[in-house]
């Protein structure tokens, strides 16, 4: 399998597994009882709210790649030698 096309699809899955975190966050939040400082629930919240950040910084690096490619690519072939026709 290319890297280029194994990124792209690993960058499409997190992406998915960013928004179902998301997701999953913003009911954690409108499903915890207001007023109620209980440590376990206020744990439990924050950490459905850190589960979001994984996918998000691995989404950060794959997505620098994938932004940076084409300018790589456009670099590497005006520095690469002609090819000649002998």
């Amino acid at each position: 399998m290319n890297w280029n096309k194994l990124i792209r699809e690993t960058h499409r899955w997190l992406s998915i597994a960013f928004t179902v975190a998301v997701i999953a966050n913003i009911v954690a939040l409108f499903t915890q009882k207001p007023g109620s400082e209980a440590a376990g629930q206020t744990q439990s919240a924050m950490l459905v709210g850190l589960l979001a950040l994984f996918p998000l910084i691995v989404l950060l690096f794959t997505g620098l790649y994938l932004f940076a490619l084409p300018y790589v690519t456009r670099w590497r072939r005006a520095n690469a030698p002609a090819a000649r026709n002998d």
